[in-house]
């Protein structure tokens, strides 16, 4: 079975993303599959899983933009930065609303972020979850992240708030979470999250594993699969010649003289179009396009 495409999924709390991905193999036919950004066991949320030979388009869908629905709680520590973890310190919470949400705002922008100890992160070939579980510490070099947007901002009680988060990729919301709370001296952590995006992958869109177990049973995955066309919808189109065919399907450079479109510009990325499908991300060169990522 010739499946090729990206399967927005809806993670629900309590599945890893490799248990996700194992679901939709066992359930295509063990055919290759991946996700496109881990999501921790308790959180939930928009997971796009691609298949196929739509796999080679993990990274470009992982390194876009990712939108969170986040809860943070304040007066609590913990060495996981979520409610999960094992409590480090709790401190009482004395500040009004307002001095509470001009923290959250003042982390909009870019910032450098240590991430946590609990990650996947590997340093000297070993997760620091690995690492935390021996209880051991490492030294983490903070990583440049941006934060494109805070918005409604709920107080929810009981020192919890609930906020949206537009980031970029690498942002850890756990984190965040963490330093709020650093900043404002009581310590804070995560109590729930749920990423509302990814990319142009947007949670009304997103389907549930009993729901995508079903319309393929019905023989309606078409209606869920999504081509590597629309995912690669805001790339420049461009259309090879049939007189480079043998180029194109080797995998081979093409002269721009094969190319229909004309005014490209160096270092540009285009999808490449040949006989009416998709065969892969070029780049421009002097006087060629090169393929980067073949999907054929």
């Amino acid at each position: 079975m010739d499946i090729i495409g990206v399967i927005n999924i809806y993670k629900e709390r309590g599945y890893t993303s490799h248990d996700v991905v194992n679901i939709v193999r066992k359930a295509l036919g063990r055919i290759k599959t991946g996700h496109t950004g881990t999501l921790d066991p308790y959180a939930e949320g928009v997971l796009p899983i691609c298949v196929g030979k739509a796999t080679k388009l993990a990274d470009y869908i992982s390194a876009d933009i990712k939108e969170y629905k986040a809860e943070l709680t304040l007066g609590i520590s913990t060495d996981t930065e979520d409610i999960t973890g094992s409590v480090l310190y709790e401190k009482s919470v004395n500040f009004a609303d307002e001095e509470i949400i001009s923290a959250i705002l003042s982390f909009m922008g870019e910032y450098s972020q240590i991430p946590p100890m609990y990650s996947a992160i590997k340093i000297n070939g070993k997760k620091l979850y690995e690492l935390a579980r021996e209880g051991k510490q490492a030294e983490r070099r903070a990583r440049d992240i941006t934060i494109y947007n805070i918005r409604d901002i709920k107080p929810l009680g009981n020192n919890r708030f609930e906020f949206y988060v537009l980031c970029s990729k690498g942002t850890y919301i756990r984190s965040l979470c963490r330093d709020i709370g650093e900043k404002l001296g009581c310590g804070g952590c995560m109590s729930a999250l749920t990423r509302t995006r990814s990319g142009s992958f947007i949670i009304e869109d997103s389907v549930r594993l009993d729901d995508f177990k079903k319309l393929l049973s019905e023989n309606r995955l078409d209606e869920i699969l999504i081509p590597p066309e629309r995912v690669l919808k805001d790339y420049k189109c461009v259309h090879i010649s049939p007189m480079a065919s043998k180029y194109a399907e080797n995998g081979n450079k093409i002269s721009l003289s094969y190319i229909e479109e004309k005014g490209l510009k160096i270092g540009d990325k285009v999808t490449a179009y040949y006989a009416g499908g998709i065969i892969g991300i070029y780049e421009v060169t002097e006087g060629f396009i090169k393929p980067v990522t073949m999907l054929i």
